[in-house]
């Protein structure tokens, strides 16, 4: 039987450490980690931060988890209001203030005010598909994620509706509203894989969504001209091929803030290591994005090798862990609808 404490705690803090160790070394390049790469926390750097902070990322991932325990599910309005509670007067930040925040999501948290819809409120041009709803998936994808249920008839779609309408608060193209799906069934997989290995729980989640969206049509409100345009791209195709793909060199993955990078880039560290650090470690030393790279790697990497794995000294010194634990343990005793 699942526990689902750990496995909580394990998204949840596998994407907040795998962002603090990325936060120093954000926006450096991939020669500069080789020359000096990152092996622990560190402290500094970039945004000037105490070790263990971590940023927007996160952020915005603990409002959502706040969010959905507070109100006993998904209510994307009250979401949008805990992001502009973070971005104006910072909550849920580690120190009170905000360091660090991407423009596609503060033009969408600025736009928000009580009675609009939130979902009309993220941008959904092609350039506006930075990773800004994929780093703060992670709570979202939890709560569908735990359903053993998951593909069954009824249920893939509940799924695809919650990841869906998450994502557009902020990222409402079909390309990241298909990005923070596919994280969504790795998250199952991942958590209900059992003797399977991590390569094929990832395999069986990616041809199981792409088939999802290959049969997708009229039917489902969400799908328009620009789904159809997206699925006949097959945009996320690198991932139709696994094995190939975990094989590339780090020279054919890039780190940017580009969503499809950085799930490509997330998935490509999941599956060449064995633990939660040496996944988190290869995505920070990619270079480039490093926090949000960290964050979605370190999450997948949660659930992959479990919280025990997650390194005790980088646990300990992250901020805020006592308030972040207890938001977990209360996720957990959320009953999933």
């Amino acid at each position: 039987m699942n526990d689902f404490k750990q496995i909580i705690k394990a998204g949840i803090f596998g994407v907040v450490v795998g962002d603090a160790l990325g936060v120093p070394v954000e926006f450096t390049s991939r020669e500069e980690r080789r020359e000096d790469p990152v092996t622990d926390m560190r402290e500094y750097g970039t945004h000037s931060q105490p070790m263990g902070t971590w940023s927007d990322d996160s952020s915005m991932a603990l409002a959502t988890l706040d969010s959905i325990v507070k109100n006993n599910g998904i209510v994307y309005e009250d979401i949008m209001k805990r992001f502009r509670e973070w971005m104006i007067n910072g909550a849920y930040t580690p120190h009170g203030h905000v360091f660090d925040i991407g423009i596609t999501c503060s033009r969408a948290v600025a736009g928000f005010r009580p009675g609009m819809d939130p979902l009309k409120c993220g941008a959904d041009g092609e350039r506006d598909n930075g990773n800004g709803s994929l780093m703060r998936i992670m709570p979202v994808s939890l709560y569908d994620a735990l359903d053993e249920n998951f593909w069954n008839s009824g249920r893939l779609e509940k799924a695809a509706e919650n990841t869906h309408n998450a994502s557009s608060l902020t990222h409402g193209h079909p390309r990241s509203l298909m990005g923070c799906m596919i994280h969504t069934a790795i998250c199952h997989e991942l958590i209900y894989r059992n003797d399977r290995t991590v390569i094929d729980a990832v395999q069986n989640a990616v041809d199981k969504t792409l088939a999802f969206y290959d049969n997708a049509g009229e039917k489902y409100p969400w799908y328009n001209i620009e789904f159809r345009t997206e699925i006949m791209a097959d945009t996320y195709g690198r991932l139709r091929n696994l094995e190939a793909f975990k094989k590339l060199p780090d020279s054919d993955i890039k780190s940017t803030g580009y969503v499809v990078h950085t799930l490509e880039a997330a998935i490509w560290c999941l599956l060449n290591s064995e633990s939660y650090a040496e996944c988190v470690l290869k995505a920070v030393n990619l270079g480039d994005d490093t926090d949000t790279v960290g964050a979605v790697a370190g999450g997948l990497a949660g659930l992959a090798y479990g919280y025990d794995n997650i390194p005790a000294e980088w646990l300990d010194v992250i901020v805020s862990k006592d308030w972040i634990n207890g938001l977990c343990e209360d996720f957990a005793g959320i009953t999933l609808t």
